[in-house]
């Protein structure tokens, strides 16, 4: 009888018992057939009995990761033990040169322990220790193999994935060292560093390991500078310190952070520097920019698309020229798929740049630092200390149908309850972070049932009953729309819960530390994690400031995915290029500052990105976008094909950081669309075309409460009122049941729901409520916000000719409207909500604009079209300015249509536009009355609602026939 069998293969010979393999005889193990069979290598995985190892073909290494190289040479046999009834094979620890075991430390492991230390094995303890695996070179009965890993619950790997499962032993290893009694030798007074007057400005009186290595090399030049340190290490006081040494050289210093939350964060911690006389200001895509502020700024605090924004508006190219030193926060998001071309465009400008500006890139543990090093032409400054040590394990989910959505589900939120019990159980505090909002509101129900809390029948979108609930059992949730997040996170930060749950929000942005992390989620929504924000979370294990020194994480994986994230935590992050991805925006955007103006000077700026030196050099996309761009009208016609001259819609497009692909799809649909006759039409076709257009609509996630309103929503639209307070109308018991392709979802229908509620119901949003229709409103804004960009490039157009004045006049007022959509006004508001914007100046605009309006509705005034030359009270423009506005309106305008013909007055300057239909004609008003010819309609013909006139200034317009309800608001 056989008792051992060899399957040899190229790639993993390994040793297999009969056992293993799920027979007793060996004709068994030769017969062609054997559903369901599982190979396991000779091993006792040192884990409870757990469910079996997912049958079928291994894993094809991830194309984007290097395959390590190289024999083990050594007999190693490495453990990680969860089971504590288990011991290693007394063969296996006789044959290894190298034997370890990683294991919990609680009171059931003791007699384990002392088995091991009775025989002089290696071990170290954790005190949450989740994973059970063998790696290494010696199976259990002492013969040699080539490097294999058997995790308990999953199939053995080999090659590879064994050298990746290899590295992530030792990294666990090394992390469990024990640690010295304490480092305070290790820190270094501030004062010791760094002029005496700077110390004030600084968080901490001491710099710790990490920022006394940095500061010194910060003070020594002005060569740019990374510093590359692990989540959580401090690296905020380097860049403060980079900001002051611009400042003490007379030059200003710009701070960039990837989200509008960091700078909230950020502008707190330099409220000091204010006090002190610094004056510091914060932009962000929601604040408007104050140009005379931030010329006299000594620091700027932005968001990369932000300060890319700015640099892009040439009244500010003199004060960009005064910036010394632009840090950049986490520098490594340069691969990040949605940031990552924008900051990279912009690092390759200020790198090329003659001004003399100093990047000072801060970034966490990555795989290629020294690449981005070399590309920007950076010293490095690389470390992996952190306060506190750090574990991070893989722990295995019980293997469910994959099609199962709900089991999946439901075995991810019963891992992360058990250890988040685990946790605090013994006075820790836990993040969980979870892939979707539901899933943080569903978890949190969860942990609070496990806490004795009644949950049966309670709605996770009930945010209400979820907080309410939630909070009593001391856990509190946290995402971008939550409307309790600020008391979560002063709940979380005084102790008050000790579990919170969230989004990548808090990983990417807030710092709140905890004892534990679990990861809950692999995905966002339908995207992998990527590997940055998974370090990232990791990085909150660990309260510092609460006298802690060990933090915890833990991803939670199932059997078809462990290998992979192995793979990927143990090569660590690797910054990719993501510049080729939008190469037509940032061609686009270099053209439009006068960076360039040839192909030829193209390809030299492209041989200066991080693309081009990660080896994307080839110039052929260069001409594809060029090519594009000139198709879509954003680069004029030249001569000389080499020739590269934005547009006036180039130059739109950039200003307004419109994705140019998009743009042009959204253009293509509206050109292709029918010429509406009516308001409520025109706005409905704007509505759907941007919410299957755009993706952020397209794709915008709601809760299930939410999609019930919204869809309800929907069904009424043809039935709401123009009246923006008249009451929803009840569907009548007897109405027919709509059409089967009626009832069912499209893409974009949440979105376009929530487009056509700000349109048609604008009382709604007055005052800045909470919810609408039971909706938090807070879920909505980032829909309204992207909506809105595009909106207002697309009234933009007017004076230009690239739209049809109809998407012109309604885009132009539904833009503004949404922007002030808490005054509940109503169509044909937006001329008068553009004379407030434009008297309030953008700084003061959140301030003044409602206050104007309320003044001016209060006065009956329904238009900005006042015969006076006296600026109003809250103008806070001078005299002259004032009456250069009052220029630009089209006050006074005549549009007569007589058959054929039009007789129009217009200001001097101002576009008119005349349309039969889908055709349209441009002139130029020379301030003297005149009589222009309609176009011919086209083949479709064109009724009187298709036919008209219109009228465009620099910012205002007015239209005949049913435009005309956009030229003021109804009486």
């Amino acid at each position: 009888m056989y008792q051992y069998t060899a399957l040899v293969c190229p790639t993993c010979p390994a040793a297999f018992t009969l056992a293993d393999l799920g027979v007793k005889r060996y004709d068994q193990l030769t017969r062609k057939e054997r559903p369901g069979l599982t190979i396991t290598a000779i091993a006792k995985v040192p884990a409870q009995p757990g469910p079996g190892a997912r049958a079928g073909g291994g894993p094809a290494w991830p194309q984007d990761l290097p395959v390590p190289e190289g024999a083990e040479p050594r007999a190693r046999a490495w453990w990680k033990a969860a089971d504590p009834t288990w011991r290693p094979a007394e063969a296996a620890l006789a044959a290894a040169e190298d034997a370890r075991v990683i294991l919990p430390d609680g009171p059931e492991y003791e007699e384990l322990r002392g088995w091991l230390k009775e025989r002089d094995v290696p071990y170290r303890v954790s005190r949450h220790w989740e994973e059970a695996e063998q790696v290494g070179t010696v199976n259990d009965i002492g013969g040699r193999t080539e490097l294999v890993a058997v995790p308990q619950g999953a199939a053995p790997a080999a090659g590879p994935w064994a050298v990746a499962a290899r590295d992530a032993f030792a990294a666990q290893w090394d992390a469990l060292e024990e640690l010295p009694e304490g480092d305070a030798d290790t820190y270094v007074p501030v004062g010791a560093l760094v002029p005496a007057d700077w110390a004030e400005l600084l968080p901490h009186p001491s710099f710790n390991p990490v920022q006394a290595a940095a500061v010194p090399v910060v003070l020594e030049g002005q060569k740019h500078l990374v510093v590359v340190a692990p989540t959580g290490a401090g690296k905020t006081p380097i860049g403060m310190v980079a900001a002051l040494e611009a400042y003490a050289r007379g030059r200003k210093a710009a701070w960039l952070v990837p989200q509008r939350s960091l700078t909230d964060e950020l502008d707190r911690d330099l409220q000091l520097w204010r006090s002190r006389g610094l004056r510091v200001v914060r932009l962000t895509g929601e604040a408007a920019v104050d140009t005379e502020l931030i010329r006299s700024a000594d620091v700027w605090v932005a968001t990369t698309e932000k300060f890319e924004a700015i640099c892009r508006a040439g009244s500010l190219r003199d004060a960009l020229a005064e910036v010394g030193c632009l840090v950049v926060d986490e520098i490594h998001l340069l691969g990040d798929p949605t940031r990552g071309a924008v900051l990279e465009a912009l690092l390759a400008r200020v790198r090329e740049d003659s001004a003399g500006t100093r990047i000072v890139g801060l970034s966490a543990t990555v795989a290629n630092a020294e690449e981005v090093a070399r590309w920007l032409g950076a010293r490095l400054v690389r470390t992996t200390w952190r306060p506190t040590r750090l574990t991070w394990q893989l722990p295995l989910l019980d293997p469910v149908d994959e099609t199962d959505w709900a089991a999946r589900t439901a075995v991810r939120t019963g891992a992360a309850v058990r250890i988040a019990r685990q946790v605090t159980d013994g006075g820790g505090s836990v993040l969980v972070f979870c892939g979707s909002k539901r899933r943080v509101r569903s978890t949190a129900l969860a942990l609070a049932a496990d806490r004795g809390v009644s949950t049966v029948g309670v709605d996770a979108d009930d945010a209400e009953a979820v907080e309410r609930l939630c909070t009593g059992a001391g856990v509190r949730l946290h995402y971008r729309d939550w409307p309790y997040k600020r008391e979560a996170e002063q709940a979380f930060r005084a102790r008050e819960a000790d579990v919170l749950v969230a989004t990548s929000t808090v990983a990417a942005g807030v710092n709140l530390p905890a004892r534990a992390v679990i990861v809950s989620d692999t995905t966002l929504g339908m995207d992998r994690v990527e590997v940055s924000m998974v370090q990232q979370m990791f990085g909150r294990a660990g309260r510092i400031g609460a006298g802690e020194r060990e933090g915890w994480a833990f991803l939670l994986t199932d059997p078809a995915e462990r290998a992979h994230w192995q793979a990927r935590l143990a090569a660590g992050y690797t910054v990719r290029s993501r510049l080729a991805d939008h190469v037509a925006d940032h061609l686009l955007a270099e053209a439009v500052q006068q960076r360039l103006s040839t192909l030829e000077e193209a390809g030299s700026w492209w041989a200066g990105t991080f693309a081009a030196y990660q080896g994307h050099d080839s110039v052929e996309p260069l001409h594809e976008a060029a090519k594009f761009l000139a198709s879509v009208g954003c680069l004029r016609p030249a001569a000389d094909e080499d020739r590269l001259e934005p547009s006036a819609l180039g130059r739109l497009t950039s200003r307004f950081m419109v994705d140019a692909v998009l743009a042009d799809d959204l253009a293509t649909a509206l050109r292709q669309a029918p010429v509406p006759d009516d308001p409520l039409a025109a706005e409905n076709l704007l509505a759907d075309l941007l919410s299957t257009c755009l993706p952020v609509l397209e794709q915008a996630p709601f809760t299930e409460r939410a999609k019930t309103a919204l869809r309800a929503a929907l069904r009424e639209t043809g039935r709401a009122a123009d009246e923006p307070d008249t009451p929803r109308r009840p569907v009548p018991a007897e109405a027919p049941a709509p059409a089967e392709d009626e009832q069912r979802p499209r893409a974009g229908d949440l979105a376009r729901a929530v487009l056509l509620l700000a349109a048609h119901r604008p009382a709604l949003f007055r005052g800045r409520p909470a919810y609408v229709l039971g909706i938090p409103v807070d879920s909505m804004t980032g829909i309204l916000e992207e909506a809105r960009r595009y909106l207002a490039w697309l009234g933009a157009q007017g004076p230009l000719g690239t739209v049809h004045p109809w998407v012109a006049v309604v885009a132009a007022d539904l833009s503004l409207r949404i922007r002030w959509r808490t005054l509940g006004a109503g169509r044909g508001a937006g001329r008068l909500l553009w004379m407030c914007e434009r008297m309030a100046t953008a700084p003061l605009a959140p301030g003044l604009v409602p206050r104007m309006w309320k003044a001016a509705r209060a006065r009956g005034i329904d238009a900005p079209d006042w015969n006076g030359t006296t600026p109003p009270g809250d103008c806070a423009i001078s005299r002259d300015g004032y009456r250069a506005l009052l220029a630009e309106r089209v006050t006074g305008t005549r549009l007569t249509l007589q058959g054929e013909e039009v007789r129009v007055w217009a200001p001097p300057g101002a576009a008119i536009r005349l349309w039969s239909g889908a055709t349209t004609t441009l002139h130029i008003a020379d301030g003297e009355e005149t009589t222009l010819l309609l176009p011919p309609a086209g083949p479709a013909g064109a009724g009187d609602g298709c036919r008209g006139a219109a009228v465009f200034t620099r910012g205002d317009r007015l239209a005949s026939g049913w435009l005309g309800t956009y030229a003021a608001l109804p009486v």
